[in-house]
């Protein structure tokens, strides 16, 4: 099974805010899945959004 990633620690990764990374998975710029009452994101939707990004 792959590594899911908190929000947190890709709020880490890209120095943003927390708030942020839901805006992007909110506005459908990051691919996440809810899993109770938090998100988790698969590290393919995490290369997916950087090479998005990169255009």
């Amino acid at each position: 099974m792959d590594k899911l990633f908190t929000c947190e620690e890709l709020a880490d990764r890209y120095s943003v805010k927390i708030i942020t990374i839901y805006d992007w998975i909110k506005a459908g710029k990051l691919k996440a899945m809810k899993i109770g009452r938090q998100y988790r994101i698969r590290k393919e939707d995490i290369l997916a959004f950087e090479a998005s990004q990169n255009n």
